[in-house]
């Protein structure tokens, strides 16, 4: 069985100081993914031992960028979409392995007053290629802060946030055309009917103690493997960022 996380740490270094290491030694992944890192080349190392770890950095300073962490040495890894409008911001790291790709990605957030949401839009279409190309060579395992919540059943108050960014019907229907294209929401696959299950909370109004939250973080698998899988997780429990960590246990 192999043991993927999946965690928004909404900064590497502040994360770190919020007990990261233990966190991290803890949930004993195979492959261990970040989104939003907010770091530059240079600014933290960090020691992982027996690990290899993948970087991809924003050109803008302490902003967006993910990371990988891995056990097993990918065949490959890339960084990116390969789109000059896409790839300036550090929030795509593919790996490639003898049997899978693995992905982690943070989606662009479509800001307040849907000020990116167009952006957002050619974003999802660019993404969904990307990994259905992908996936005609090799099944895709992809995770990561989708900036969505899929479903009504996937934030607490659905009723009044419809116009928001991460619940718009734009932002909904991108997500529901990955599921339609031969791609599964690990998560739901076990839990369909389960409430009450987030992965972010905001840091206002008490939002995490009163678990009023938004399940925005995944993963993702392709159908050709979902029958390999064997559960889906959230760790509600860690703290160290407005994210908890999620994970996929699979058999691969």
């Amino acid at each position: 069985m192999k043991k993927f996380i999946s965690w928004n740490v909404n900064g590497i270094r502040a994360c770190i100081k919020k007990d990261f290491y233990n966190s991290f030694a803890m949930l004993d992944a195979d492959i261990f993914c970040l989104q939003e890192t907010k770091v530059s080349e240079g600014q933290v190392e960090l020691d992982l031992p027996g690990y290899y770890q993948y970087w991809n950095y924003a050109e803008k300073k302490g902003y967006s960028g993910t990371a990988i962490f891995t056990k097993e040495e990918p065949i490959s890894v890339t960084y990116g979409l390969g789109i000059e409008e896409h790839d300036h911001e550090g929030r795509v790291i593919t790996a490639e392995f003898e049997d899978y790709y693995f992905i982690t990605v943070y989606v662009p957030n479509s800001k307040d007053g849907l000020a990116r949401l167009d952006y957002r839009m050619v974003w999802e279409d660019d993404f969904l290629a990307y990994i259905q190309k992908l996936n005609e060579k090799k099944p895709v395992i992809y995770c990561g802060d989708l900036n969505v919540a899929h479903k009504e059943i996937d934030l607490k108050n659905p009723a009044t946030n419809h116009s928001n960014p991460g619940f718009t019907d734009e932002e909904r229907a991108k997500f529901t055309a990955v599921t339609e294209g031969g791609f599964t929401d690990s998560f739901r696959h076990f839990y369909p009917d389960l409430t009450d299950a987030y992965s972010w909370w905001s840091y206002r109004f008490q939002s995490r103690e009163r678990n009023t939250g938004w399940r925005i973080d995944y993963f993702v698998v392709s159908d050709k493997i979902k029958g390999k899988m064997i559960d889906a997780k959230i760790h509600s429990g860690v703290f160290g960022s407005d994210h908890c960590p999620v994970e996929l246990d699979i058999d691969l």
